[in-house]
């Protein structure tokens, strides 16, 4: 899954407005051009531990909460989303730090994949033990309900993703109810990331799919070492305890707390005791973070990236030549920087949407279509009739290039993200008007295209970054925030869902990707290291790339 986040989890200092805005050489790191990093970080940094290494009991408890939308398969369900969810519900495949496929022998004993006839075919057996919460058998059943709702064959559904369910043309009975045979039309290298998680068949109706989970949990529904013990709608906390109908080895911990917390009071919280972990949120708070005795600071590389979303659905940005000067005049290196100050941290300017500069088959697709060029984009801007006024603001038919930034939450360092790309786009003549929301506003934002300009992060919790290629980029998706692309195109990303290898579709996808930023609508900005203050001893918790660790396997070093 590529799942959406409002905030960054490692961020830096705030610098004053004055200095961000001041020009400097564009180079393609976020430094000098001799201290750049060829490639962002791959180094993972969280205390892995074994099962049997790991002492049992004790609570592990981080700043959070529930979303608007608790269910990660839907459009409006986010990182959170998916981070709550797995701790009662099934992990069925996780993959490690490199992205190598781990099948979870609790729900999957056993994974056959074959091609016949130049179709791929997949047999899960699933464990015999394995159950829903409420009793119902986790069967074949469970996976044909998963791909039905996210197939895109019902439009009622609001999935998320439809990109691999929809090359599926049947899941049906194997052997017996505890098979799944699952055929695709033609093959898909990176169907795994199809059925990490499933739904319980009950979930998968068009009702419950789209509102069941919106502020609640269904716990009955859910499956693994933890079930709720406690979702309190009034604070927003909530608590995970072992299941006491749980068939595999017992969670380590006796519970997981998270605790409602805007972003801005973890670092006091976690130096006051009431959290084990907080994400270093710029270099002041890591400053602090290093002080708090008994605790350590991981750092590594990150599955993250932040991007700059314009809406082309608003009045003035459905003119793409506004859009391409925007771009144009936006400093990539002077964004980083701020990001990144206080940090001994470097990184390359990201180039693509879906691949990270550490995976093989990256290209630097934006540098490929766009530059950090004021000056083009000031002669953009007057070719298409958008002429300066006496304030500099430019202006066409009587009305001012205003757009508005959507700025959530209180952090300095959005705060000066925001002033750099005010003045930035004040050097070419464009208006910028900060919209300050609550970060609790983050799911409207996105659903109801509420913003001009709006930065947003997707994590990737699986390797397969070409897959979800339409996603970002195809105009039917409600994933792509930007409203951005034509049906030409979308012709041309879906078939690129349709190779059989890898390195072949990482090919075709880094072609069609560079055609896709032409529609000057989305730029990938920053990643960044994944940094966190963490109580010492806590185990299997930190920087892990594409590694997320099984909820029973999480807890305090022996």
């Amino acid at each position: 899954m590529r799942k959406k986040l409002a905030l960054p989890l490692a961020l830096a200092a705030a610098i004053s407005v004055a200095a961000t805005a001041c020009s400097s050489p564009s180079g393609s790191g976020t430094g000098s051009a001799k201290n750049a990093a060829k490639a962002a970080s791959s180094v993972t940094d969280y205390n892995p531990q074994s099962y049997e290494n790991v002492k049992d009991g004790g609570t592990y408890t981080t700043a959070g909460t529930f979303e608007d939308q608790g269910n990660p398969f839907n459009v409006n369900g986010t990182l959170t989303s998916l981070r709550v969810w797995s701790w009662y519900n099934a992990d069925a495949i996780t993959y490690s730090p490199t992205g190598e496929v781990q099948y979870n022998p609790d729900y999957y004993s056993d994974v056959k994949v074959s091609v016949e006839g130049g179709n791929q075919k997949v047999v899960i057996t699933l464990n015999p033990k394995a159950a829903f919460n409420d009793g119902t058998p986790i069967d074949w059943r469970a996976i044909e309900a998963t791909w039905k709702a996210n197939n895109g064959s019902d439009k009622d559904f609001a999935a998320s993703s439809t990109e691999g369910y929809d090359r599926i043309t049947s899941v049906t009975r194997g052997k017996d109810d505890k098979q799944a045979v699952i055929t695709f039309k033609g093959v898909n290298p990176s169907w795994t990331a199809l059925f990490s998680t499933f739904l319980h068949p009950k979930a998968a109706t068009v009702d419950n799919f789209n509102k069941a989970y919106v502020k609640t949990a269904h716990p009955e529904w859910g499956a693994g070492p933890y079930t709720v013990g406690s979702w309190d709608a009034h604070s927003g906390n909530i608590t995970f305890v072992r299941n006491p109908k749980w068939w595999g080895k017992k969670g380590k911990l006796d519970k997981r707390v998270y605790v409602n917390l805007e972003s801005a009071a973890s670092t006091n919280a976690f130096k006051n005791g009431q959290l084990d972990y907080t994400s270093g949120v710029d270099a002041e708070s890591l400053k602090q973070l290093r002080t708090v005795k008994g605790a350590e600071i991981r750092s590594g590389g990150s599955p993250f990236e932040y991007s700059l979303h314009l809406n082309t659905k608003s009045p003035l940005l459905g003119d793409l030549q506004v859009r391409k000067a925007v771009l144009e005049g936006i400093d990539r290196g002077q964004i980083a920087k701020i990001q990144f100050q206080g940090l001994d941290y470097s990184e390359p300017l990201p180039g693509s949407a879906v691949l990270f500069s550490f995976q093989k088959g990256y290209q630097d697709n934006v540098s490929a279509v766009l530059k950090h060029d004021p000056e083009d984009a000031k002669k953009t801007l007057d070719a298409a009739g958008w002429k300066p006024g006496a304030d500099g603001i430019r202006a066409k038919d009587g009305k001012k290039l205003e757009l508005g930034y959507t700025l959530l939450g209180d952090q300095p360092i959005e705060k000066a993200t925001a002033g750099a790309f005010t003045a930035m786009l004040k050097g070419i003549g464009v208006k910028v008007n900060i919209n300050k929301v609550s970060e609790n506003d983050f799911a409207k934002v996105i659903s109801e295209r509420r913003f001009d300009l709006f930065i947003s992060g997707n994590r990737a919790t699986d390797p397969f970054g070409a897959r979800y290629l339409c996603d970002f980029y195809c105009s039917d998706r409600d994933s792509n925030m930007t409203g951005s692309g034509t049906p030409e195109l979308d012709k041309e990303i879906r078939a690129t869902s349709g190779i059989a290898t890898l390195p072949e579709q990482i090919a075709a996808v880094n072609k069609v990707e560079r055609k896709a930023l032409q529609q000057y609508a989305f730029l990938p900005l920053y990643s960044g290291p994944s940094t966190y203050g963490i109580k010492k001893g806590l185990a299997n918790v930190g920087a892990s790339i594409f590694y997320s660790p099984l909820p029973e396997t999480i807890g305090w070093q022996k």
